[in-house]
């Protein structure tokens, strides 16, 4: 792949950093699952919820993301509040784990589970 269909991808789709494909890949050794799929549901204290779980199945209209390692799914309509978002990873003790940095978010909750657009 390209660097401009590498810069192209990581601006339309989501990126992992080193440390959340590194966190992740520990992680997956204990999940079934071949993709993380990420999505977005209503709910929380703010309107809507980041999701991660491990799937096996792809769907029709799904958007695939290679990147460390990991093999990230997300489907349009949730690729529509998620378009430019980073996943990071941190192991600090008082606000450790994993945080989504999401640049279509105008409003976030607390614990950085939830946000609005």
């Amino acid at each position: 792949m390209s660097d401009n269909n590498t810069k192209k991808e990581i601006l339309e789709g989501i990126t992992l950093t080193k440390n959340a494909a590194k966190r992740l890949i520990q992680i997956k050794t204990k999940q079934d699952g071949k993709y993380l799929r990420a999505s977005v549901t209503g709910g929380g204290c703010s309107g809507m919820n980041y999701n991660l779980d491990w799937d096996n199945n792809l769907e029709d209209f799904d958007k695939i993301y290679n990147q460390h390692g990991i093999k990230l799914v997300v489907n349009v309509k949730s690729l529509i509040y998620l378009r430019g978002m980073k996943i990071d990873f941190s192991s600090d003790i008082l606000s450790g784990g994993f945080k989504f940095v999401n640049p279509n978010a105008s409003r976030t909750c607390g614990c950085g589970t939830s946000f609005s657009v």
